[in-house]
């Protein structure tokens, strides 16, 4: 479940943290990506002017973050979805904050699967902050809300988003060095060095001579032997290895640290699923492997953990899925997903950010 963190930092220098949760995110046919605890820094960001809708169309369709295209990709039909995304924020007194941002991740152009055509951002007043993985925020400083105040953020976007299968071919040969150093180490919640997880690894790629044939068995495990269920906790790749339960953020994770404890480049998404008859979008993750010959080649063991969509869900991806974030710790998320709040005050001052929701709906390519 997604958490937007608040916390005082004043208060963190008198040693007490207030840390408030937004609940009851509504999960349906998937799940929602959970929060990890908060590093105590700061995001920091590339401040810029306050954009334009056109110039945030602009910086929103550029290079950063696209997928270089194959000749084993094939794309099919397209899907054009309006998508909303709302929230305020509310200070409830009895005082002023000193100093209040909220960061909130933008859907960007990422090829192949998706392509933004439009956008619109209120209020106007904000600044662009980019991460380390080329995810793109919309920072907004709230630092005028008076006791009593709220301010309300609303994001739209019109989304075209592709069909996408890949063709593995004979996957013989290795990564870009690049790309094998940058996406085959272990970090949190994808403890690909972890003893449980190198073992586990090891034995199931054991019958696979590609990266392609041991990425698949992979897959079918993750399907196959995590028990489904939406939790709030953030347990990663490891603790999926227990009894204890998983979403999606556990089946992404885990297929993510048995391909990268193999030597198989291996990435994290967040973002949006849509399913026909949904009322509302479901929050959820997936993943990538790199298949040499082939490249970034999509993986939901999540949706693929039932015998008859298996093959849906293995390096293919219907029209459904829209990405919000790459990365399982994107540091300007402070360990949650898709916003941020922090603020300073003093006291028994409490802000917080209420009613975030998501609206998808297809416009076309039904």
């Amino acid at each position: 479940m997604p958490r937007p963190y608040i916390y005082n930092l004043d208060m963190l220098a008198n040693r007490c943290v207030f840390w408030f949760t937004l609940l009851a995110m509504l999960a349906l046919a998937a799940c929602a990506p959970a929060a990890a605890p908060v590093p105590e820094s700061a995001p920091t960001s590339a401040a810029v002017q306050p954009q334009s809708d056109a110039a945030l169309l602009a910086e929103l369709n550029a290079a950063a973050g696209a997928t270089e295209a194959s000749g084993a990709l094939q794309i099919g039909e397209s899907v054009h979805y309006r998508v909303s995304q709302q929230m305020s924020v509310v200070n409830d007194g009895p005082g002023a904050d000193s100093k209040q941002n909220l960061w909130v991740a933008l859907i960007q152009t990422r090829s192949p699967y998706q392509q933004v055509h439009a956008v619109a951002i209120t209020p106007g007043d904000y600044q662009l902050a980019r991460d380390e993985y080329g995810n793109l925020y919309a920072e907004f400083d709230f630092s005028a809300i008076q006791p009593g105040e709220r301010s309300e953020v609303r994001l739209e976007y019109e989304v075209e988003v592709r069909r996408v299968a890949v063709d593995l071919g004979d996957c013989l040969g290795g990564p870009p060095g690049q790309v094998a150093s940058q996406h085959t180490q272990a970090e949190l919640y994808i403890e690909a060095n972890n003893p449980q997880v190198r073992a586990l690894s090891a034995e199931l790629a054991a019958g696979g001579e590609t990266a392609c044939a041991q990425a698949r068995a992979f897959y079918d495990y993750t399907a196959e032997n995590l028990l489904y269920t939406f939790n709030a906790g953030n347990w990663g790749a490891q603790a999926a290895l227990g009894l204890m339960g998983s979403d999606c953020t556990e089946y992404a994770s885990l297929f993510a640290a048995l391909s990268r404890a193999a030597g198989i480049p291996a990435r994290y998404f967040e973002g949006l699923r849509y399913g026909p008859g949904d009322e509302e979008p479901a929050e959820h993750a997936w993943a990538e492997f790199y298949a040499p010959g082939a490249g970034w080649t999509p993986v939901d063991a999540t949706l693929g953990r039932f015998e008859h969509s298996r093959e849906q869900y293995f390096a293919r991806l219907p029209a459904s899925h829209i990405i919000v974030t790459e990365g399982r710790n994107p540091s300007t998320l402070r360990g949650g997903s898709y916003i941020a709040h922090l603020y300073w005050a003093a006291g028994e001052t409490r802000l917080r950010v209420v009613d975030f929701a998501w609206s998808l709906r297809p416009l076309s390519g039904e």
